[in-house]
C-alpha cells in the first residue's frame, strides 16, 4: 500500500501542529441519507452513481484483480467515477462580475459592514505600528506587530489569509518574526464544527460515514483557507486518505471582498497613474482562480493533469484522485507523510538536502511554465512537502494556470537577449509577451532596460537574484505603457515563492544560477524557430562563433537530467542547411576553415613539441620559418582554439545519453547537393588559407646571414 498524499490550499503535512491532537476512531452510527446496499465482493463498480438499481451516488465496494482485463475494467470505471463526480458538482459556481454586481450591488448596508470592517483591522495594525515607529519601539514589539497582523489576516477571513500565505515565503520582505507568524496560516487556521464537515460528506457522497471509511480522524488534521482535512482509510480497500471538506459559507466570504476588492480596482485604474495594468482585469483573473478552488472536482482534474505532465520524474510526487469520493465539496486524495518545505530542520532531520528540493521545485516549475504551460500557480510551503525518500510531493491543485505557447519561447529569449545585452530585442519581446500592444514604439524603453541592466549586470546574470531583475523591469514597467498578463503575474508569484524557500535555506541562493541548466538545454535542443534564432544570437557576434558560449551552454546542459546529446544543436544543423540558412552559412564555412586549420596545423604543432629534443634534429622546424608561418601570439591562439573545440567534443562525447548514431543525421544531410556545396566551400576555403601561407613563406625576405666570427 503506497504512502498516500492529500492536496489542501495550505495545510497538508502530517508534521502539522494539529497533529499531535489526531485520534482514531470508528464513527459512531449515523443515518444515511441513502440507504447502504452492501454488494457482494468481488464485484465491478456500481460507482457513485451508477448501479444497477438507478441509486445515486452510492459507491460501491470493489476489488481489483491483477489480469489485463481486469486493469481496462478499473480504467472504465474510474472515467465513470470521474463523470459522476462531475454530475455532482454541476451546480458548482463560476465567477463572473455580473454575478457579484447583481448579487451585492442591491445590498449596501452589507458591503458597507464590510469595507469597514476591512479597514478597522487592517486601520489598526497599521496605527500602532505608526506609533511604534514614533516612539522608537519597532524592534522591540516586532513580536506583538506580528501577531496581530497574523489574527487580523485570520478574523478578515479567506482571501486576507491567502495575502497572508504569500508574504509568508518572503524574506526579502518580510522580517524573521513577521515570516514565523504568518506561516502560521499555512495549516493551524481556525476550524469549523467536525459536526458540519461530516454532514457535507455525507450529503455531497450520498453514503453514511461508516460504508465509506473503516476509521475517520475525530478532528481536522490540517485547517486550510478554504476548507479542512480528515484522515481516513477507506473501508473497500484500506488505503489510507486525506478527505478535504469545504467550508460552509465560503462563496458568500470571498465574494463579497471580491466585490469590495474589484470595486477599489475601478479606483486605482481611474485615478493611480503610475499604476499602468489594469487591476481589475488582474483582479478578475484571480477571482476566476479562487472560484475555480471552490470546485473541488476540477481541482482533482487539475491534479489528474498535472501529475500526467510532470511526476514521470522519480523525484517529484503527485497525489492521484479517488473519484468515488469527490464531489464539489469534498475532494478525496492519496495521503502522503511528509515535511513542509520551510522546515529545514526537520528535513535535515530525515536526512535531506533542502537546497536539492528546491531546485527540483525550480526544475519541475520551469518544465511547468516554458515546456507544457500548465502550472501551479500557489506553490506556498505548506503545498510542497519533502518526503521520507527525498521527493518533492505537490499538494493542492486549486489554483492553476497556463502560460501560452508564444510566451514560453518568448521568455527563454528574453534570458538570451539579456546574456547578450541585446537592449532592443529585449524591448521587441514584450510584444510576443504581451506585454506592449503592437502599435507601442520601443524605442524609448531601450535606453531604460539598458540604464538598468547595465548597472544590474556588473556582475555575470547568474549572479542576479529574481528579486533583483523583478524590481528592476517593475520600475521601467511603470514608466511606460506596459499591461502585465494575469498569467505573467502568476508566474512572478510561483518563482518568488521558490526564491523565499530558498533563502531559508541559503541567503545566497540564486533562481537564475540554478535555471540555467534548463535554459542551455532548451536552446541546444528546442527546434522552436525563436529559439533557434535566439541560439543562433547567442553563438554568433560580429561574424565570429563564441566558442566558449557553446562550451559554457553545454557544461549547464548536461546538468539538466533531460539533456540528450543526439538532439544538441541539431536546430542549428538544420537551419544551416535550409533555404534560408545563406547568412548562417556564410559564418559557418569560415569558421570551419579556423577549425579545420587550427585542428591540423595546430595538431601539427603540438606533435612537434612532444617529440624529444635530439629527435628534432632530424625532423623539419615547424615552429621556424615555413609553411606554418606563425607568430607566438597566432600558435597560442591556434592551439586554444584546437583545444577548445576538442573540450566541446568531450562533452557530448560523455554524455549519458551520447551514442554514435547522434552522427546520422549529420551523414544524411551530407548527402544533399547543398551540403556538397558547402562541403566543397570548406575545403576550398582551406586550400586558400594554405596557398596563402606558402605564398607568404616564397614572398619573405630571407633571413640575414652572418659570418662566421673566428
Amino acid at each position: 500500500m503506497s504512502t498516500a498524499v492529500v492536496s489542501v490550499p495550505c495545510c497538508l503535512c502530517a508534521a502539522s501542529s494539529g497533529q499531535g491532537r489526531r485520534r482514531w476512531k470508528l464513527p459512531p452510527p449515523r443515518a444515511a441519507l441513502v440507504e447502504a446496499k452492501p454488494i457482494p465482493v468481488p464485484s465491478l463498480r456500481g460507482g457513485g452513481g451508477g448501479g444497477d438499481d438507478g441509486s445515486s451516488g452510492v459507491p460501491v465496494l470493489r476489488v481489483r484483480e491483477l489480469s489485463s482485463a481486469s486493469a481496462l475494467r478499473d480504467r472504465a470505471d474510474d472515467m465513470q467515477a470521474e463523470a459522476t463526480a462531475m454530475t455532482r458538482a454541476a451546480d458548482a459556481s463560476v465567477y463572473t462580475p455580473e454575478l457579484l454586481v447583481t448579487k451585492y450591488g442591491s445590498r449596501p448596508i452589507k458591503v458597507v459592514r464590510r469595507a469597514f470592517e476591512i479597514l478597522a483591522g487592517l486601520g489598526s495594525f497599521a496605527i500602532n505600528l505608526w506609533l511604534d515607529q514614533v516612539k522608537g519601539q519597532i524592534d522591540q514589539n516586532q513580536r506583538l506587530r506580528a501577531i496581530q497582523l497574523r489574527k487580523t489576516f485570520t478574523r478578515l477571513g479567506p482571501t486576507f489569509v491567502k495575502i497572508g500565505q504569500g508574504l509568508s515565503t518572503r524574506p526579502d520582505l518580510c522580517p524573521p518574526l513577521y515570516l514565523d507568524e504568518l506561516s502560521v496560516l499555512q495549516d493551524a487556521l481556525p476550524t469549523f464544527p467536525d459536526a458540519e464537515a461530516f454532514a457535507c460528506i455525507e450529503k455531497e457522497l450520498g453514503y453514511s460515514l461508516d460504508s465509506v471509511y473503516s476509521s475517520i480522524s475525530s478532528s481536522p488534521i490540517a485547517a486550510a483557507s478554504l476548507g479542512q482535512v480528515y484522515k481516513a482509510q477507506l473501508k473497500y480497500s484500506g488505503q489510507i486518505v486525506a478527505v478535504k471538506v469545504q467550508r460552509p459559507g465560503i462563496e458568500e466570504a470571498i465574494g463579497l471582498d471580491f466585490y469590495l476588492i474589484r470595486g477599489l480596482g475601478f479606483l486605482i485604474n481611474k485615478y493611480v497613474d503610475f499604476i499602468s495594468s489594469d487591476v481589475v482585469a488582474l483582479v478578475d483573473e484571480f477571482a476566476r482562480r479562487v472560484y475555480q478552488e471552490l470546485n473541488y472536482v476540477q481541482e482533482g482534474k487539475n491534479a489528474r493533469r498535472f501529475k500526467k505532465l510532470y511526476a514521470d520524474k522519480e523525484d517529484v510526487l503527485v497525489p492521484d484522485i479517488f473519484w468515488d469520493y469527490t464531489s464539489g465539496k469534498v475532494l478525496t486524495m492519496e495521503w502522503v507523510e511528509g515535511v513542509k518545505l520551510n522546515e529545514q530542520e526537520a528535513i535535515e532531520r530525515q536526512g535531506l538536502n533542502l537546497l536539492e528540493l528546491v531546485n527540483t521545485g525550480i526544475q519541475c516549475s520551469l518544465r511547468q511554465l516554458l515546456e507544457y504551460g500548465y502550472f501551479h500557480a500557489d506553490p506556498h510551503p505548506g503545498n510542497l512537502l519533502a518526503t521520507p525518500d527525498g521527493k518533492l510531493a505537490f499538494l493542492d491543485f486549486g489554483m492553476m494556470s497556463e502560460t501560452p505557447e508564444q510566451a514560453r519561447s518568448a521568455i527563454i529569449g528574453h534570458v538570451v537577449h539579456m546574456v547578450n545585452r541585446d537592449y532592443e530585442a529585449m524591448a521587441r519581446d514584450y510584444y510576443a509577451l504581451d506585454f506592449l500592444s503592437p502599435d507601442v514604439d520601443v524605442t524609448p524603453i531601450v535606453p531604460a532596460l539598458r540604464g538598468f541592466f547595465d548597472n544590474a549586470l556588473s556582475s555575470t546574470v547568474s549572479e542576479l537574484n529574481f528579486k533583483t531583475i523583478v524590481d528592476g523591469l517593475g520600475a521601467v514597467l511603470y514608466e511606460y505603457p506596459f499591461n502585465v498578463p494575469a498569467y505573467y503575474a502568476l508566474i512572478l508569484r510561483s518563482l518568488t515563492v521558490l526564491e523565499g524557500l530558498a533563502l531559508y535555506a541559503d541567503p545566497n541562493f540564486k533562481v537564475l544560477a540554478a535555471s540555467y541548466p534548463y535554459f542551455a538545454k532548451r536552446l541546444l535542443t528546442d527546434p522552436n524557430p525563436y529559439l533557434r534564432d535566439a541560439l543562433i544570437e547567442l553563438l554568433f557576434k560580429d561574424g565570429r562563433f563564441r566558442w566558449n558560449r557553446l562550451e559554457n551552454l553545454l557544461v549547464q546542459g548536461k546538468q539538466d537530467r533531460d539533456f540528450n546529446a543526439k538532439d544538441a544543436l541539431q536546430p542549428v544543423l538544420k537551419l544551416l542547411l535550409g533555404p534560408d540558412g545563406e547568412d548562417l552559412r556564410a559564418l559557418v564555412i569560415k569558421e570551419a576553415v579556423c577549425i579545420t586549420e587550427a585542428i591540423i596545423l595546430g595538431s601539427v604543432v603540438e606533435s612537434y613539441n612532444l617529440i624529444p629534443g635530439f629527435l628534432r634534429t632530424f625532423i623539419p622546424d615547424v615552429n621556424a620559418p615555413g609553411p606554418l608561418v606563425m607568430n607566438t601570439a597566432e600558435r597560442e591562439s591556434m592551439l586554444e582554439l584546437r583545444a577548445q573545440v576538442l573540450r566541446i567534443w568531450e562533452l557530448l562525447r560523455s554524455s549519458e545519453s551520447f551514442d554514435p548514431s547522434i552522427f546520422l543525421p549529420i551523414l544524411q544531410v551530407l548527402q544533399e547537393p547543398e551540403a556538397r556545396v558547402l562541403g566543397g566551400r570548406v575545403v576550398g576555403g582551406i586550400t586558400q588559407r594554405l596557398a596563402a601561407r606558402l605564398l607568404q613563406q616564397v614572398l619573405r625576405e630571407p633571413p640575414a646571414v652572418s659570418s662566421p666570427s673566428f
